[in-house]
């Protein structure tokens, strides 16, 4: 909801340069403050923090900007319950102990269904250049993103949370910022909501969700972190619909129900 008020004065390339930028500074900041030790680099660990650079901030941001210019955030917010559903074949291949079971791969199966409904019939227009059906697949991108980027975290070499949180945010901005003064230009003066979304995007869902995500993902791991997954569709569809005054097709309960059954069916545990 946030991102769509942003956008009233705002290019989506602005709108997620500014959010990295806000996030890694005001990160950045809290770390020097707090005297939190630096991280000892190395290859592998510089190569892991600039993929989750780009998976977990720089991508994902610019996709769901772009993608809320053409679609409503009821429906940005409603492609984010597919993440555990991507997770779940991640998982399998690259945390031990996270197997993908025939119940699991069931529960993806018919996530999978529902992605597919969301989406919608006119999603092969994409390739003729229809905005509304890439926008569809942009959002739908950006959990893809985040999917990686939660295996990633997970692997990473040891590094205090605030600093990663700290680095891959620095590096969206780092990839970010170029891109929006050579294709948007020096953002001006917005009205005061506007500010204030930009303002609110970069400080809670950027820096302080970043730093909860990967305290969340290294503790609890990958599969648990997508709980939150669970809530995101509700809020997304109700404050749309509420604040925003969106429409909310059928194929959004539809979508909605097929991937919560899918979601049930994946962390269904006997005599649970």
């Amino acid at each position: 909801m946030v991102v769509a008020i942003a956008l009233r004065g705002y290019g989506p390339v602005t709108v997620a340069a500014a959010r990295t930028g806000l996030g890694a500074l005001s990160l950045l900041a809290l770390a020097l403050a707090l005297g939190r030790p630096r991280p000892r680099w190395d290859p592998v660990l510089a190569g892991f923090v600039v993929a989750l650079g780009l998976l977990t901030a720089a991508l994902p941001f610019l996709l769901l900007a772009w993608g809320q210019q053409h679609v409503s955030s009821a429906f940005a917010g409603l492609a984010m319950a597919v993440l555990p559903l991507f997770l779940l074949p991640l998982a399998h291949l690259f945390v031990p102990g996270d197997r993908l079971t025939t119940r699991k791969a069931g529960g993806f199966a018919l996530g999978l269904v529902g992605a597919m409904v969301l989406l919608g019939p006119g999603i092969t227009a994409a390739g003729s250049g229809d905005l509304v059906a890439l926008g569809r697949i942009a959002c739908v991108g950006a959990t893809i993103c985040y999917a990686f980027g939660s295996i990633l975290t997970r692997r990473c070499p040891e590094i205090d949370a605030l600093w990663l949180s700290v680095l891959t945010l620095l590096v969206g901005a780092a990839a970010l910022v170029p891109a929006m003064l050579a294709i948007e230009g020096v953002p001006g003066a917005a009205p005061p909501l506007v500010l204030g979304a930009i303002l609110f995007l970069g400080l809670v869902p950027t820096a302080f969700a970043a730093l909860l995500r990967v305290q969340v993902i290294r503790s609890a791991g990958p599969s648990f972190m997508t709980l939150v997954n669970y809530q995101v569709p509700v809020w997304a569809m109700l404050f749309g619909a509420l604040i925003l005054g969106e429409d909310l097709p059928g194929r959004f309960y539809l979508a909605l129900a097929l991937i919560a059954c899918g979601l049930a069916v994946s962390q269904w545990r006997r005599g649970h």
